[in-house]
């Protein structure tokens, strides 16, 4: 088992997306005020094309409120269900933002699907990027990066004290554990990925990314343990790599794309920005179409 950190205990306080089913989270140093907002939300209406930021300036009002400085802007990876507000914290506070650093195999697979020539495909549209086992400073807060792929390439983990920030690697127990569909997804990485966080201490808290209400449960819930998480239900104790392989194939056959999938990628591997507005200065987001006809691509 890993041992535990002498790190002190952050002050974590959650904000829920509903309409996303999101959670973001200002994690902030009590001793010393600086902080960091971990996912951030964009709003973003798709029938419309308008964003708002209500979500980040919720996150905003409550660090202003707590008298914290915000240093970062953290996402766990290029999410595919929501718009991340990153750019318009950076843009109010000077916070950094930062991300794993296989960002880059997550824009060098979609740079072409979108056509994207204007994208950089090097990370440097962030202002850095993290290395698995990397740490920094929340002000006295120790802060650590595990590298955690397999829902993407990019995705991490950050480990702060006691707590760990997981992305989208896993659900409440109730629920499961992340797709591994999308491109440059792996389910045998996932289950690795999931099983380094579970040789954590158990009474180390895990922060989700996500919850969707498990069949049965009337409220929305996105913090557990590893004691728990090992009791998931899709990769409990005695689940091996193939059984959990195979569940998770299967199942990601069922599952639609995300609502948000196509403008969130390609606004959230530029680091949240979109891509350059148009000579009457409009940003514009692109819908890449494949038609078929009797299941043949066609002109």
């Amino acid at each position: 088992m890993t041992e535990k950190t002498s790190t002190p205990a952050p002050a974590i306080k959650a904000f829920f997306d509903e309409a996303t089913n999101t959670v973001s989270y200002l994690v902030a140093d009590p001793a010393t005020g600086r902080a960091a907002v971990i996912d951030p939300v964009l709003d973003y209406d798709h029938k419309s094309g308008q964003v708002d930021t209500r979500s980040v300036e919720a996150i905003l009002g409550a660090a202003r409120d707590q008298g914290l400085t915000i240093d970062w802007a953290l996402e766990t990876h290029a999410h595919a269900d929501h718009l991340s507000g990153a750019p318009y914290i950076k843009a109010k506070t000077g916070a950094k933002i930062g991300i794993g650093e296989h960002i880059r195999e997550v824009q060098k697979i979609f740079r072409p699907v979108f056509n994207a020539t204007d994208l950089k495909t090097d990370g440097s549209d962030f202002d850095h990027l993290f290395v698995d086992g990397e740490t920094f400073l929340i002000g006295d807060l120790k802060v650590g990066v595990m590298h955690t792929p397999g829902h993407t390439p990019a995705d991490i983990s950050y480990r702060i004290g006691n707590a760990v920030f997981v992305g989208d690697t896993m659900f409440m127990p109730d629920y499961g554990t992340a797709r591994a569909d999308f491109p440059g997804g792996d389910a045998n990485k996932l289950y690795r990925s999931i099983h380094r966080l579970l040789e954590l201490p158990g009474t180390t808290a895990l922060y989700m990314c996500h919850d969707y209400k498990a069949p049965g449960r009337d409220a929305y819930a996105w913090e557990t343990t590893v004691a728990e998480a090992r009791n998931n239900v899709h990769i409990r104790d005695g689940v091996t790599e193939d059984e959990f392989v195979a569940m998770r194939q299967k199942r990601d056959a069922t599952l639609s794309a995300p609502t948000l999938l196509l403008p969130s990628i390609q606004v959230n591997i530029r680091a949240g920005r979109f891509p350059k507005a148009e000579h009457n200065g409009v940003h514009y987001l692109l819908i890449p179409v494949k038609a078929r006809q009797n299941g043949a691509l066609i002109d």
